[in-house]
């Protein structure tokens, strides 16, 4: 799968996601939605992109983007996740 740049969303600032959690790594690095730092933010971050009403704000190419960095966090945290 070839990666391209998640559009910046309207609905959202980058800036209060870095703020709220700080320089950590996120599925969604263009709006910094989605921290994957840590196992218990890796299991959120997978609950809440598979909810239709946060999937429904990207392009479906970009929420495959999305799981994949989850599913990789879940792998190197060591974190089981239900695929879909």
């Amino acid at each position: 799968m070839a990666t391209q740049k998640i559009h910046e969303r309207d609905d959202v600032s980058p800036t209060e996601g870095e703020h709220k959690y700080g320089d950590v790594q996120f599925a969604d690095p263009t709006n910094k939605k989605y921290p994957i730092d840590t196992p218990e933010h890796v299991r959120a971050a997978w609950s809440y992109i598979n909810h239709e009403k946060n999937a429904d704000k990207y392009q479906p190419g970009e929420v495959e983007q999305i799981k994949a960095r989850i599913r990789k966090a879940a792998k190197q945290h060591g974190v089981d996740i239900e695929t879909d």
